[in-house]
């Protein structure tokens, strides 16, 4: 039996058909992100075509089997063949990863099979990293630590915010980080309050704050970090939201720990904001999960009940954005322990003046 069956309490006559690239790696070892997984109560299948036999056969976990689909064995062959094989009548699918065209082709390739929704039951099981996971996500984040502290020579009045974000990417990629976990945020001045903005042209002028959130993708794990630092003394109105962000995010870390629901440390991080009078101006959650995703449960929000337990790894980044004014926003990325957390950041967060 496979973990992943195991730990589903997979029933017989039932099987388990993964699409997404994240849930295949977990269940698999696969890492090639097309294709199909496919677990029955006693083995599993990967399922590729000739572009990825070969790399899917040195990465299978135990208990797995590569079977290739192609012109002369299609896939709605292969798939009836083996679901047979397995004596499989039920389907437990990703119905948050499978577009309605692909399910109704699923449909029509196996239609003597029920299809059963996984709603979250599978994304949760990765919630918990293992050690090796685990490992690997302070390896990615060391690689944004190192980059921060990179560009900070380069960040200066007349550079402009693209060619910041490009060298924190040209830089995570020369220390092995296989791409950016998602597009890069850089911004300046009253930029800052948009917390997804988007780099451009605009250059950095002296009193101005300056906005990173970025991360890299190391051996298919993520990391997330933001820094909000200052080029020359900044406008005192600024510098207190500064504080107030530090304290609050030093409340959310604070408040992480196993047992309890995930509202609880974003509750922690919003109260010290809303007593200084600027709740309305943060928006978002105070963190989510990291891992194979970028995005990925349990989530520090406000209606969470999520219980928080060893090994999850989670953002801790809470807000203020004053649009017109500017904004501050200051991430870790925290690993739930048997008795608190551990930042995995380690950087200063006394505001920087360059």
């Amino acid at each position: 039996m496979t973990d992943l069956a195991s730990k589903l309490c997979l029933e017989s006559g039932r099987g388990i058909l993964l699409t997404s690239p994240h849930n295949m790696r977990m269940a698999s070892g696969f890492s090639g992100g097309e294709g199909y997984v496919l677990i029955s109560e006693k083995r599993g299948y990967i399922i590729v075509d000739s572009r990825y036999t070969a790399a899917a056969g040195e990465e299978a976990f135990d208990g797995f089997e590569v079977r290739e689909f192609s012109a002369a064995v299609p896939l709605k062959e292969l798939l009836p063949e083996l679901a047979r094989g397995e004596g499989i009548e039920a389907l437990v699918y990703e119905d948050e990863a499978v577009s309605v065209a692909e399910l109704e082709r699923l449909k029509k390739h196996l239609p003597n099979i029920e299809f059963v929704p996984a709603k979250d039951k599978i994304d949760r099981l990765r919630m918990i990293k293992r050690a090796d996971e685990l490992s690997l996500i302070a390896e990615a984040e060391q690689i944004g630590v190192e980059a921060f502290n990179h560009v900070l020579g380069m960040i200066k009045p007349g550079v402009t915010e693209s060619e910041i974000a490009a060298e924190l990417e040209y830089f995570m990629k020369k220390r092995g980080a296989q791409k950016t976990s998602f597009d890069t945020i850089v911004l300046s001045g009253a930029r800052c309050a948009l917390p997804h903005g988007v780099p451009g042209d605009n250059k950095v002028k002296k009193g101005d704050l300056v906005l990173m959130d970025f991360g890299c993708v190391y051996k298919g794990y993520c990391s997330d970090m933001t820094r909000t630092v200052a080029v020359g003394e900044p406008d005192p109105e600024l510098k207190k939201i500064y504080e107030i962000v530090k304290d609050a995010q030093r409340a959310g870390f604070e408040a992480i720990r196993p047992g309890i629901p995930g509202k609880e440390p974003d509750a922690a991080a919003r109260s010290v904001i809303e007593k200084a009078g600027y709740g309305k101006y943060f928006g978002h959650s105070l963190g989510h999960g990291v891992g194979l995703l970028i995005h990925e449960l349990p989530n520090l929000s406000p209606k969470s009940e999520i219980i928080l337990e060893p090994g999850m790894v989670v953002s801790c980044e809470p807000g203020i954005y004053i649009y017109g004014t500017g904004g501050v926003r200051i991430e870790d990325l925290v690993c739930v322990t048997e008795d608190g957390a551990r930042n995995l950041t380690n950087l200063t967060k006394e505001l920087i003046i360059l």
